[in-house]
């Protein structure tokens, strides 16, 4: 394990997605660095489409008790065939740290469709 993070035991937290969606937080890092979480959830949409960014960054926010401008979705990952999706979410302590440390594009990727 390296010094300057650490990782929780999973907590399995469930996160309310949207009808057909399961998704839950698997592992959860702390990067005092950065000062942000770094969160893995899983989201389970069998026969569904893969969820829209935005979505998954609202329903983070919303499960964690935080505003939706702390949080930014680094990467969603479907798993071809299998209704499966990994998504790498920052969860900052401020918004003005996420507008340091992300890059534009994902800043733009997080924003909601016009």
């Amino acid at each position: 394990m390296h010094a300057w993070w650490y990782s929780l035991p999973a907590q399995s937290q469930s996160i309310m997605l949207g009808e057909g969606y399961e998704a839950s937080v698997v592992e959860t890092r702390r990067n005092p660095l950065t000062k942000r979480h770094e969160i893995k959830v899983v989201i389970m949409h069998t026969g569904r489409g893969t969820p829209r960014r935005y979505a998954v960054r609202e329903a983070v926010a919303k499960a964690l008790g935080v505003g939706v401008e702390n949080v930014y979705v680094r990467k969603l990952s479907t798993e071809y065939g299998m209704g499966r999706t990994v998504a790498l979410v920052h969860v900052y302590d401020s918004p003005e740290e996420a507008r340091l440390f992300e890059p534009q594009y994902i800043i733009d990727r997080n924003q909601p469709l016009e």
